[in-house]
């Protein structure tokens, strides 16, 4: 039975980002627990297990200064928004300090801010919206240090613009944000202060798929990376758990010709250790025209990885079937295989299983490469299949950039090789320039050590002596 089974129906076709809002069980709740966290929300909310907010998001951010610092300072600034009046009236007709109004401002939030270098209080403020005035200021100097805590598919613009308090640096700016925020309290999340324009949206940080398309919405723009904000049911979790923990020994083949090696190591990296650390081995079947991030894997899945490289007879003819079908039957007579997982949406595999009666089969599949027939014929078999592409991939992030930067280590060293005392050696030779040892090293050091790098619109780079 394969896990679009238990949708009513709703086999083939991908939840609408209205469906996905409601199945809270399939969202994510990464981005919005940190976004909680940044913007204030009272750490007793991460705590509590019906709220989307995670406790243990909280903790990390919480021991990164450049979090700590941006949190707090929206504490303080929500504070003031929300007692403005009180506060300010202490101030003037008490002659009261900030520092001495803890029933209105957290002192543990001003003592964080002090410790971390990054106090507001400032001589030159004699109002208190001067203090907003210098909090804006901090957090819009600050903010970009936050950019790291986000994967590179969340248009960090977005996010960013949530704490910039419109025309905030500026008294009028201030009183327009305050108005704004009296009028709509409620319907802030949490009621912290965020820069939006407050409607009636529910909690917007229920979970990361619902806050990403609204997020994407206010700003005119459609938000399509679902599988970054959602999981798998439990049921396929726990279907795949059940079919490890009923084998003697499991083998996972790849077919690297029909798969996605960055849903492959989302979908790995996203089940219980405890259960894939059973996994005997990955073997990968590669054909020379298949992505080269299949050489990293075993970095990201901490599983085993025994790499074949297939090679072709004819090129326009691939052997990785084959190959995978031979090697998972010698897998099962000669070294006891007793279980399979295939990552393929090749029906031709059909032979393989059908060929192994006395084998276990699992089947991980790609929604747009697989036909109904495979499907329909997997569920009249009772044979257990899934999707890769419905596993939450936001974790894939890091073996995407690792591939990349590898690819452009290698482009580099192909194609470029520049040796900076040949270079002058080969310009002192064509000018005729004769210069002493000296001399040729105060040159070295004034003009050619100190030379920089800039890329131009076309993407060339340009390297620009100093003179």
């Amino acid at each position: 039975m394969s896990e679009t089974d238990t949708r009513d129906g709703e086999q083939e076709n991908e939840p609408t980002p209205e469906e996905g809002m409601t199945a809270c069980r399939y969202s994510t709740y990464e981005i919005v627990s940190k976004v909680a966290y940044l913007i204030g929300v009272p750490e007793h909310i991460f705590l509590k297990e019906h709220e989307a907010p995670r406790q243990e998001v909280y903790e990390r951010l919480d021991g990164i200064k450049a979090a700590r610092i941006i949190r707090h300072l929206c504490v303080v600034r929500t504070a003031i928004e929300r007692n403005f009046k009180a506060i300010n009236d202490k101030m003037r007709m008490e002659y009261r300090s900030i520092f001495s109004l803890p029933e209105y401002i957290p002192a543990e939030s001003l003592r964080q801010l002090s410790e971390d270098g990054a106090d507001f209080i400032r001589k030159s403020s004699t109002k208190l919206c001067h203090h907003i005035i210098e909090i804006n200021r901090l957090i819009s100097g600050r903010i970009s240090n936050c950019r790291p805590l986000f994967p590179l598919w969340v248009n960090w613009q977005y996010i960013q613009e949530l704490f910039i308090m419109p025309n905030g640096l500026k008294e009028e700016g201030t009183k327009e944000a305050a108005a704004l925020y009296y009028a709509n309290r409620g319907a802030y999340p949490y009621q912290m202060y965020i820069n939006w324009t407050p409607r009636d949206e529910g909690n917007i940080l229920y979970n990361d798929r619902k806050f990403m398309t609204l997020l994407y919405q206010w700003h005119n723009d459609r938000f399509l990376e679902y599988s970054k904000v959602s999981d798998v049911s439990s049921h396929t979790k726990g279907s795949i758990y059940d079919f490890i923990e009923g084998s003697g020994k499991t083998v996972v083949v790849v077919d690297c010709e029909n798969s996605d090696p960055y849903k492959l190591c989302a979908t790995l990296r996203n089940l219980d250790y405890r259960y894939t650390q059973k996994i005997s081995r990955i073997i990968l079947f590669d054909d020379v025209h298949a992505a080269s991030a299949w050489d990293i894997l075993e970095r990201f899945t901490r599983i085993p990885v025994e790499h074949m490289l297939v090679e072709r007879i004819k090129q326009d003819k691939s052997l990785v079937d084959i190959k995978l079908t031979a090697r998972a039957c010698r897998e099962h007579y000669t070294n006891q295989v007793d279980s399979f997982v295939i990552v393929s949406s090749d029906s031709d595999y059909w032979g393989l299983i059908s060929s192994l009666p006395e084998a276990r089969f699992l089947l991980m599949l790609e929604r747009d490469k697989c036909g109904m027939d495979l499907k329909k014929t997997l569920v009249n078999e009772g044979i257990f299949y899934c999707y890769i592409d419905d596993f939450y991939s936001g974790n894939a992030e890091e073996i995407k950039v690792s591939a990349l930067f590898r690819e452009m280590h290698r482009y580099i060293d192909s194609t470029v090789r520049l040796n900076v005392n040949e270079m002058f050696r080969e310009a002192l030779r064509a000018t005729r320039v004769e210069m002493g040892e000296a001399e040729r090293k105060q040159f070295m050091d004034k003009h050619i050590k100190g030379m920089q790098m800039s890329i131009n619109d076309r993407g060339d780079v340009v390297i620009e002596f100093k003179k």
